[in-house]
């Protein structure tokens, strides 16, 4: 396994987009309006290969007043609970601290709400609500500088 850290500039950025498609658009339904959207510039983005060098996961982080917001996190459905999630929130979350992002902002889907709670995100939003036609929760975590 390994992970990319890349711009949108960069070639490995199809890949990035090929497994966010799947997930998100083919998967969850997502209009590819909302997926792609006017942010792409400004984010980092990560890739996670396999031993293949095939695309199996991605996500995005990009800068917001108190730190970072990670966006976009996915795993190809066939290679979930293997632990690639955990390898690429460790892999982001890394990244930040070079950044000397002070903390991590994400809105999780409310059925990724435990995995990321494991990682260390706290729940903030007082309610769940919707993005993408998709219930999600607003989460949370310092990070240690």
């Amino acid at each position: 396994m390994k992970i990319k850290v890349i711009t949108s500039k960069d070639e490995a950025y199809k890949d990035a987009l090929f497994v966010r498609k799947e997930v998100f658009v083919n998967e969850q339904n997502v209009s590819e309006e909302l997926e792609v959207d006017h942010l792409e510039d400004t984010a980092t983005h990560f890739v996670l290969y396999d031993a293949e060098n095939q695309p199996i996961g991605a996500g995005r982080m990009r800068p917001i007043g108190d730190g970072g917001k990670v966006e976009r996190v996915c795993i190809l459905s066939n290679r979930r609970k293997q632990g690639l999630g955990d390898l690429l929130m460790k892999s982001m979350e890394q990244e930040a601290s070079r950044l000397n992002y002070p903390a991590l902002t994400l809105y999780a889907q409310v059925q990724a709400e435990v995995f990321y709670k494991k990682l260390g995100y706290t729940t903030t939003s007082k309610e769940p609500f919707i993005d993408a036609n998709i219930l999600h929760v607003a989460m949370k975590k310092a990070l240690n500088q």
